[in-house]
């Protein structure tokens, strides 16, 4: 028995006891049907046992992965020999079996490495010396029975030797099984031939094949599976995962025909602290992966956030300091994917040098490599260290590297890596603090094109945080949330990207605003360390923009910035957001916005910089944050506060756009009579003048003109500038008016981004609402029919908005593990003639129509809403007066609201959870 098991082998699966027990029970004659029937209750009974035994021993060492996978592994071993002993001494005996009729079973991939999760697949091969007989078919037939009755997952393969070398000739996946074959039980001697077949017909020889094979399949795995850093990894198959690990013991077995990666340490080929890493990186993913497959109790390879937390709970993981337990559990992950990607880079270069493996193929295409400077070589187009000790003598010279890198083009050699990350100790207080070391690193963001990749390769390597020792702590961080796609390190890097590609024209017609600043001049430097610098204080248990400004206050005159530079970097970082949230979750049409912001930043310089920063920060969130909507908020924002602060805030007046949106309006309608004109232009008061566009104006006088009392009239049409779907109504006002439209919305399935509505002199609500699907995009045209139907129906009272949301309220498992605490704030001042209610809470369906309706039970008339979603958190922020046409002044009238909205939420809440 084996005694490297996570608890004795014989409290797991004794297999003689089991054996007496089970040849106890199979008495002489029984039929075959019987004979399976005992064995598969016999050997349900004590594998369950088995696996309690192991998740228990497991739960109380969370960290014991190797031993865990080797007692599943223990496990279906035991049951594939007894099953195969009941088949060819029970059901099929042979007294003297012919030289054709020996089968020998063995173990292949994972199994045969001895490595299983708890729901792994067992995968074997039935080995014959000849074309299958009879009586093997029916041995193999009879365990299969046994093995899905016992709803084992199992991939089987019948075939000779010869048949072996042939499809592993064929095929690298085949043979990649082959290769961690592992003999179970059966004729020992022709496992034995197999063995010696496989070394001697197929694998020697075909290293260099197999090398690539396995590399061309590891970079497609990672191409569909995304970045390392995409926050839900899949732990089998994304970058520096399982899988990843498994190709490297492949290669090393298949050119140093050897299981044991220490032995890499003896030839030179690993470090030993590279094996140690190896070693901890194993562990940790593994058992993950185990944790994951107990928890949902089925093969799942996808570390999603409602898992996350469970793993992370399960592994012993606790808060700290402002964090909770589970984004400190997946900075650890990220960390040890980022060790895994490290070692594949050693070990290929180990190959490259010994000519297992091919350079890439980019760089062999390259006919004329580039020029190098003194002390660098290219080897297999990449940039090397020429002398390591004398490279060490000027320790400057781990940062000119990574200049070099950038200025050549080529890709650093992970030899050089390697000496760079053990020699990060030089980078101590006086490195940082000497001039050239600054120059140096200003130079890499600043003068070699695009950053990004000399900081994702600084970063992964320890030099950033070395530089910058207070980056350090956001290194591989997750934010748990469902709105960042990135780790914090890594959003930073693309942040960079995005500002780069804006800076070299590449993004012209996407971002005009952005490109143009950037075009006309801007003190790039203090941008670049900015957007550096923006989220350093993320993690801590205090506002990340206040903490990120007082870090930055210490970095930026470190990296060489002058006074004034680095007061500005100081209120950039301290005011990241506020363009972002002034866009996003104010009423940008109310002058008072414009004018408060424009106060905020001051200067045209400071809103320069702001500007392009906001849009890289967007942008760097994660793919499809971006989009017009956003682009249009923010465009509009920069142009009327740069308005504001170059010609002054009267700018700004109400009075002069009312006048000349008026006189737009009989310009775009001059083929109306006179009389309608007036009878338009004169029932409006002045916020519906400046709160809407010229091409709102025009719908609506559309649908005003000669409406019927109990007319409801609507009116939807794509607005292609801001990627949704503009919806207008226009019907007879009356209180709760905006709840019931935004019920209607709702039960089409539209989620609101923006809404406006106005009530006219004569009676009637002008309301426009501005939808998008649930995907993010506008209705295409095929489906406004319908969801101008839906909403028809509602608001006839054909449908009871309330009873019909119940089913649509109920939240997705994944997104359950996700808290957003509630925050109700009343602004007097953001507004001169409306209290701003802002609700930032947990997202979910209904959420703005049980806000609407709150509103309206306390008689509060609701102007304009403007909605800004972040993953699952929900920011609607609601432009009110009371029914007097007043501002809440009344604090017991606020109190009340607030809590009866709070009670909306958490009663919405309740239904979500279900």
């Amino acid at each position: 028995m084996p005694d490297d098991l996570i608890a004795p082998a014989s409290d797991i699966f004794d297999l003689d006891a089991v054996r007496t027990t089970l040849f106890a029970l199979l008495k002489p004659g029984m039929a075959e049907g019987t004979v399976r029937k005992t064995v598969v209750e016999t050997l349900s009974e004590t594998t369950e046992q088995g696996r309690g035994v192991i998740a228990a021993a497991f739960a109380r060492e969370p960290f014991g992965s190797r031993r865990t996978t080797r007692s599943y592994t223990w496990i279906t071993d035991c049951v594939v020999r007894l099953t195969f002993e009941v088949a060819t001494q029970v059901l099929h005996p042979r007294a003297n079996p012919t030289q054709g009729e020996r089968l020998s079973v063995l173990s292949v991939g994972g199994y045969g490495r001895g490595e299983m999760a708890p729901f792994s697949d067992v995968d074997l091969l039935f080995l014959t010396p000849y074309k299958i007989t009879p009586w093997a078919e029916s041995v193999i037939e009879s365990m299969l029975y046994v093995f899905w009755d016992l709803k084992l997952k199992v991939g089987h393969s019948s075939r000779t030797v010869k048949d072996c070398i042939r499809l592993g000739g064929e095929d690298f996946t085949i043979r990649t099984a082959m290769l961690e074959h592992r003999y179970i039980t059966g004729d020992p001697a022709l496992a034995d031939k197999l063995t010696k077949a496989l070394w001697t017909d197929l694998f020697n020889g075909s290293e260099r094949d197999f090398v690539a094979a396995k590399l061309e399949e590891r970079g497609a795995r990672h191409r569909k599976q995304g970045l390392r850093y995409m926050v839900e990894p899949n732990v089998k198959e994304g970058k520096g995962g399982l899988r990843d690990l498994q190709s490297l013991f492949w290669i090393i077995k298949y050119v140093h025909h050897t299981d044991d990666v220490s032995e890499l340490v003896r030839r030179g080929v690993f470090r030993p602290d590279e094996y140690e890493e190896f070693v901890q990186a194993e562990r940790f993913l593994w058992a993950v992966r185990c944790h994951l497959h107990l928890l949902a109790g089925r093969a799942v390879e996808q570390l999603t956030f409602d898992m996350q937390v469970e793993v992370a709970q399960r592994m012993g993981y606790n808060d700290r300091r402002g964090r909770r337990a589970v984004e400190i559990f997946m900075q650890d992950y990220f960390r040890h994917a980022t060790t895994v990607g490290d070692l594949t880079r050693i070990l290929l270069t180990a190959l490259e040098a010994n000519h297992t493996k091919d350079a890439p193929l980019i760089l062999r295409i390259l006919k004329r490599q580039p020029q190098v400077k003194d002390g660098y070589a290219v080897v297999n187009n990449r940039l090397a260290i020429s002398d390591d000790k004398r490279f060490l003598e000027d320790r400057l010279n781990l940062l000119r590297l990574f200049e070099e890198g950038l200025r050549t083009g080529l890709l650093i050699h992970p030899d050089a890596m390697r000496l760079v990350k053990a020699h990060l100790h030089l980078i101590d207080a006086s490195f940082r603090e000497d001039k050239e070391a600054r120059r140096l690193f200003m130079d890499l963001l600043l003068k070699h094109g695009n950053p990004e990749r000399a900081l994702r390769r600084m970063n992964e390597l320890g030099v950033l945080a070395a530089f910058i020792p207070e980056f350090a702590p956001i290194v591989a961080m997750m934010q748990f949330n469902m709105y960042h796609h990135y780790t914090v390190d890594e959003h930073t890097i693309q942040c960079i990207r995005n500002l780069s590609e804006i800076e070299h024209g590449d993004l012209k017609e996407a971002l005009p605003v952005a490109s143009t600043i950037l075009a006309e001049g801007i003190n790039r430097k203090v941008l670049y360390v900015a957007l550096l610098l923006h989220d350093i204080g993320k993690g801590r248990d205090e506002d990340h923009s206040a903490l990120g400004a007082r870090i930055a206050r210490k970095v930026a005159p470190r990296l060489g910035l002058n006074k004034a530079e680095s007061a500005t970097v100081e209120w950039l970082v301290r005011y990241h957001l506020l363009m972002s949230d002034m866009a996003q979750k104010r009423d940008i049409a109310d002058p008072r916005t414009v004018r408060d912001f424009a106060k905020a930043v001051q200067t045209r310089e400071r809103l320069d910089l702001l500007c392009v920063l906001t849009v890289c920060d967007i942008r760097g969130v994660g793919p499809g944050t971006w989009n017009n909507w956003k682009a249009a908020l923010i465009r509009a924002l920069y142009r009327q506060t740069r308005r504001a602060l170059e010609g002054g805030m009267e700018d700004l007046n109400r009075e002069n756009r009312g006048t000349e949106a008026r006189k737009l309006l009989r310009e775009t309608l001059s083929d109306w009579e006179t009389g309608a004109l007036r009878t338009e232009t004169q029932r409006h008061y002045p916020p519906y003048w400046q709160g809407l566009h010229i091409t709102a104006h025009v719908v609506f006088a559309k649908l005003l003109k000669d409406i019927k009392e109990d007319e409801i009239k609507i009116d939807v049409h794509p607005d292609e500038d801001r990627d949704a779907t503009r919806v207008c109504f226009a019907l007879q006002d009356h209180p709760g008016i905006f709840s019931r439209l935004t019920g209607a919305l709702a039960l089409a399935g539209a989620n609101v981004v923006d809404a406006r509505t106005f009530t006219t002199k004569d009676g009637y609500a002008t309301a426009a609402f501005w939808v998008q699907d649930a995907e993010g995009s506008p209705y295409e045209d095929l489906r406004i029919p319908r969801l101008r139907e839906t909403i028809r129906k509602t608001l006839a009272g054909e449908v009871v908005t309330r009873e019909a949301m119940k089913p649509r309220d109920k939240l997705k498992k994944r997104e359950e593990a996700f808290r957003v605490p509630t925050s109700i704030t009343f602004d007097n001042e953001g507004s001169e003639i409306f209290t701003i209610i802002e609700v930032d809470t947990r997202d979910r369906a209904g959420l703005l129509h049980d806000l609407a309706r709150t509103l309206a039970s306390q008689h509060v008339y609701i102007a304009s809403a403007i909605i800004a979603t972040y993953g699952e958190q929900a920011v609607d922020t609601f432009y009110v007066k009371d029914m007097f046409g007043l501002k809440l002044h009344s604090r017991v009238k606020r109190e009340l609201i607030e809590k009866k909205l709070r009670q909306a939420i958490e009663e919405g809440a309740a239904r979500a959870r279900g």
